[in-house]
C-alpha cells in the first residue's frame, strides 16, 4: 500500500514539474512574439534651424512605459522617396477658392518624379476623382477646377476621405492627403455645444490603419453657416482634430479664407522633405487592430509628428 502511494506521489510530482516548466517557456515566447510594423514620421525643427542628422538609435517609440525596438529609420529619399499624394477640394467650397488655384497648381508642378499626384472633389459623402494618381504633374495641374459651390444632399467630407482611402491602390509608397474644406455639413449631435462630427473619428480610425497622413487647408464654404462663428469653429477644429490624429499639419487663418495658399504650400513642402520611414516591433494581439504609441528623441529641437496609433495585424 506504501509502495503504491509513493509511486502515485512520485507520478503527481513529475507532471506538476513538467508543467512548472512548460509554462514560463509558453510564456515567454507568447511575450517575445513581435511583428514589424511600419508608419511615416515627420521631423521638424524651429523656423530658420538646419535639421540635424537623426539615426536609428536616436528614435524612442513606446507604448505606454514599455520602449518598443526601432529595427529601420531611413529617410524617405532616394529610392525610398516614393509618395501618393491626393489633392482632395470640397466642391462645397465657396468659388472664391478659384484664386488660389494657381497657388496648389504651383506646388503640384514642384513635386519631384517619384511623386505620383491625384486630383479629385469631394461631394455627397463620395470623391469624383478628375485626375488618378500620375508622375505627370501638369495634367494633374490642369485637373483643378472651381468648386461647384454646393453642399449637396450629404456632404460630410470626412465620408468622402474614407470613400478616398478605400480606394487607394496598394503600394509601398507614402500615403498623403491635402484636404481643402470647412467641414459644416452633419456635425455631432445637437446641444453640445462645440461638439464635432462624428465622422471625424471613423476617419480618422481609417486613416491610421492604412498609413495615410492627413494634411487639412481651411477655407470658406458657401451659404450663411460659413458665417456662424460657432459653426465655423467646429469645422475647424474638426479638420485639425483629423490632422493631428494622421499626423499631418492643419492650415488656417482664424476662420477666414487667406489671402493666398503659398505659405501652406511651402510650409508642406517643408513637411514632405523631412520625412523618415520608421519600422517598429509590435506585440500583436489575439486580433488586429490599432495599437496606440508615442514617439519622441532626444536629439535637440526636434519634434516628431506621427499618427497616434498603428495597425498591428493578429498573432498568428
Amino acid at each position: 500500500m506504501k509502495s503504491r502511494m509513493m509511486k502515485t506521489f512520485w507520478s503527481v510530482l513529475t507532471m506538476v514539474v513538467m508543467i512548472v516548466s512548460v509554462v514560463p517557456l509558453n510564456a515567454q515566447d507568447t511575450a517575445a512574439a513581435t511583428v514589424p510594423v511600419k508608419m511615416t514620421v515627420t521631423a521638424n525643427v524651429a523656423d530658420g534651424k538646419r535639421m540635424p542628422e537623426i539615426t536609428q538609435q536616436d528614435v524612442v517609440v513606446k507604448q505606454g512605459k514599455e520602449s518598443l525596438k526601432v529595427t529601420e529609420w531611413v529617410p524617405a529619399q532616394g529610392d525610398r522617396a516614393g509618395l501618393d499624394l491626393f489633392i482632395l477640394i470640397d466642391d462645397a467650397s465657396d468659388t472664391s477658392l478659384g484664386s488660389h488655384l494657381d497657388d496648389l497648381r504651383a506646388f503640384i508642378n514642384a513635386q519631384p518624379s517619384t511623386t505620383s499626384v491625384g486630383v479629385g472633389y469631394m461631394s455627397n459623402a463620395t470623391v469624383q476623382i478628375l485626375q488618378n494618381f500620375t508622375t505627370d504633374h501638369a495634367a494633374a495641374a490642369k485637373a483643378l477646377r472651381l468648386p461647384l459651390g454646393t453642399v449637396g444632399a450629404y456632404g460630410s467630407p470626412y465620408l468622402s476621405v474614407i470613400d478616398l482611402m478605400k480606394r487607394w491602390p496598394a503600394n509601398e509608397n507614402r500615403r498623403e492627403v491635402v484636404m481643402v474644406t470647412d467641414d459644416r455639413a452633419r456635425r455631432g449631435i445637437p446641444g453640445l455645444g462645440l461638439s464635432i462630427n462624428p465622422d471625424v473619428d471613423t476617419a480618422g480610425d481609417v486613416a491610421m490603419r492604412t498609413g495615410t497622413i492627413i494634411h487639412t487647408i481651411y477655407n470658406s464654404g458657401v451659404g450663411r453657416l460659413h458665417r456662424n462663428y460657432w459653426e465655423a469653429t467646429r469645422g475647424q477644429l474638426g479638420i485639425a482634430k483629423l490632422a493631428d490624429v494622421t499626423g499631418g499639419e492643419s492650415f488656417y487663418l482664424g476662420l477666414q479664407t487667406p489671402v493666398s495658399f503659398t505659405p501652406y504650400v511651402d510650409q508642406l513642402q517643408n513637411i514632405l522633405n523631412n520625412q523618415y520611414l520608421l519600422t517598429f516591433s509590435a506585440h500583436p494581439g489575439k486580433k488586429a487592430g490599432l495599437q496606440y504609441v508615442n514617439l519622441s528623441t532626444e536629439v535637440a529641437g526636434v519634434e516628431f509628428a506621427a499618427p497616434d496609433a498603428v495597425w498591428v495585424p493578429a498573432a498568428k
